[in-house]
């Protein structure tokens, strides 16, 4: 079988639709700055979104994983990546996470994922796929992700972890417990004040 290379800068391709919107937001959250705050003021949000985007998007385009005879290594755009032999890879299955916001009604996003024997999860970058981001070989793709897996590993290291809390937790969970939280913990300061 060939060596499988998936790559985020392949995956992350913004359209001119959304590189133009970004840019609107960009003159808006300028010019609005300039007549309420000041040159000061713009200076420092625009050094403060380049100082916390430009490194997750750093990240994600430099982002890759490679399927091949020593097991998968992934690497999330800095150093040379961690491996995982197919000793180690116990699982190999896609996690499906319901979309929100403008793209929900396109469709949940999909991320293939190993299961190590530490019991640790490890999404793999480049393999995913989004109404933002449509791939239309993911599923072929995992396939052939799974096909490597089935013939490097015997079938009795090939065990399906069990349901853990944190699988039924989704990105809208965290936010409206970690929301309540920060109300709670408010309220709780301010009412201490008083």
């Amino acid at each position: 079988m060939n060596e499988l290379v998936f790559r985020g800068k392949d995956l992350f391709r913004p359209s001119k639709s959304h590189l133009a919107g970004a840019l609107a937001f960009l003159v808006l959250m300028v010019s609005v700055g300039m007549v309420r705050s000041g040159p000061v003021f713009v200076a420092w949000s625009l050094g403060t979104v380049v100082v916390l985007f430009v490194p997750v998007f750093y990240s994600a385009w430099r982002s890759w994983s490679r399927v091949g005879p020593e097991g998968v290594t992934i690497c999330w755009g800095f150093g040379a990546g961690r491996t995982y032999s197919w000793a180690e890879i116990r699982w190999v299955d896609v996690r499906t996470t319901a979309s929100s916001g403008p793209y929900a009604g396109s469709g949940p996003t999909r991320a293939a994922r190993i299961f190590t024997t530490s019991g640790r999860r490890r999404s793999l970058p480049g393999l995913s796929w989004s109404p933002l981001y449509p791939t239309a070989d993911f599923d072929v793709n995992v396939q052939r992700l799974r096909n490597w897996w089935e013939s490097s590993t015997e079938e009795a290291q090939r065990v399906e972890p069990v349901k853990q809390f944190r699988d039924r937790l989704t990105p809208t969970t965290i936010a409206i417990v970690a929301v309540v939280l920060i109300m709670v913990v408010g309220w709780f300061v301010i009412a201490s004040r008083y």
